[in-house]
């Protein structure tokens, strides 16, 4: 009996207890008398500055060239069919500048566009105005009416670390605002998604529809442009990896774009590789870091400086290079004509050099016609040669690549952008183009 009678009083304290939880198991408003943190007093001040953006552009229709052939469509009593359909995109933005009206995205977002529409968090409908953009790093500026808008201020994206709490915000599909937290899970990624990558990855989540929205610090600091996430099997879904362009490198790109609509990139004409454990082992480097120099270009920045083959550049302006995609993005974003100082190891020796950047000139061959929107072209002494292109574009499912050197027009000779502009124009819908690409000539029909 004295054990049951102490059992039932061991039950009683138990349910007692438990009622007693029960009765206090709701989240506190505050804890020793200090309000419970929320990010709900920052999110109110910045959430108006990320807004949806849609888009509405022309895609042609490939098609056999039966169907082109009069006789064919008659004999088989085909109808007409369109050759172009309209193509509808959604994403997200953020707007940079308040008072003049200045909205960043990614260029994948508004690529192809024929209209741009913002729609702010209150709800106003705005048309945007393409300022520029830069497939290289996937970025495009757009500006819109500057009235009552709201801007997130930028952070310093160089003193982000691994570690730091974020948050994403952004605009997917247009079903209104998203938001998600997670911390910056890594800095410096290259994916291989684009020509220029320097990404910040985080762990916060980023779905489709994202794209464009902001990466924040908590105190409502933008540190970076949405851009990507990895899934499995392409299916779209979250895992917790997600990538943003850095403030810093958004920046200069953004300069680029108001000043000259584009981005005119600097180079020094140097060919260059990682340092591996054997590189470094053969150069007498303490560390595997910095880019070797495997090839100088005649009359470039880098000979004229007097750099060469088998130099190890460690530093440009003082600041550290740890690796080959580094020291490109590095120069990439540079003013050309810009005067830097170059750190480099040269037999075991450590050596400086100034150098002046150079510049490569580019035309967007859709400035030429529209059809070939998606690449970039130069010329040297080859002639005219597809100095970039961004895969999927109009001209990539062409069958452009870069390195193809662009040899004729429907059968004509050219030699020249010149040449080129002289034989088409962006209504030109029907024509041929003859390219040299590794010494084999190729023939790509635009229709």
């Amino acid at each position: 009996m004295l054990i049951l009678s102490r059992l039932s009083a061991f039950l009683s304290f138990i349910l007692l207890a438990c009622s007693s939880f029960a009765s206090f198991a709701y989240l506190p408003v505050a804890v020793d008398g200090q309000p419970v943190p929320s990010l709900a007093p920052m999110l109110e001040k910045i959430t108006p500055a990320v807004v949806n953006i849609s888009t509405k552009g022309r895609e042609r229709i490939q098609e056999n060239p039966l169907f082109n052939d009069p006789f064919f469509r008659h004999f088989f009593e085909l109808p007409e069919q369109p050759r172009e359909k309209i193509n509808q995109s959604l994403g997200s933005g953020v707007v940079i500048n308040a008072s003049l009206g200045y909205v960043v995205t990614n260029n994948h977002v508004i690529e192809a566009a024929d209209e741009i529409s913002v729609t702010l968090r209150d709800g106003r409908q705005l048309s945007a105005k393409l300022v520029g953009t830069d497939p290289q790093t996937d970025l495009a500026l757009l500006k819109i009416l500057p009235e009552n808008l709201v801007a997130i201020p930028l952070a310093n994206s160089d003193s982000v670390r691994v570690g730091d709490f974020v948050v994403a915000i952004g605009n997917p599909f247009g079903l209104g605002q998203t938001v998600t937290s997670g911390i910056v899970s890594a800095l410096g990624r290259s994916i291989g998604i684009e020509d220029y990558e320097d990404f910040i990855q985080t762990d916060a989540s980023i779905n489709p529809g994202n794209s464009g929205g902001a990466l924040v610090n908590l105190r409502g600091e933008l540190i970076g442009i949405n851009t990507a996430i990895l899934a499995p099997g392409g299916n779209g879904g979250n895992i917790g990896i997600g990538f943003a362009i850095p403030t810093n490198m958004m920046n200069q790109i953004i300069q680029h774009l108001i000043e000259y609509g584009e981005v005119q990139r600097g180079t020094l004409g140097i060919r260059i590789q990682d340092i591996n454990a054997e590189l470094a082992n053969a150069f007498g480097l303490k560390e595997n870091k910095g880019a070797a120099i495997t090839g100088v270009e005649r009359g470039s920045a880098a000979e004229q400086a007097g750099l060469q083959a088998g130099d190890v550049i460690i530093s440009v302006n003082d600041k550290p290079v740890s690796n080959a995609t580094e020291l490109r993005n590095r120069i990439g974003l540079l003013r050309i004509q810009e005067k830097i100082n170059i750190g480099f190891i040269r037999n075991g020796k450590l050596m400086t050099v100034k150098a002046k950047i150079d510049g490569t000139e580019t035309i967007q061959a859709e400035s030429i016609n529209r059809f070939l929107a998606g690449m970039r072209l130069k010329e040297d002494s080859q002639g005219v040669v597809v100095h970039d292109i961004k895969k999927n574009s109009s001209a990539w499912q062409l069958g452009f690549r870069k390195g193809d050197v662009i040899v004729g027009i429907s059968r004509r000779v050219v030699k020249d952008i010149a040449g080129i502009q002289a034989l088409l124009d962006g209504n030109v819908r029907s024509f041929s183009v003859q390219i040299d690409r590794n010494g084999e000539i190729f023939n790509i029909l635009v229709r």
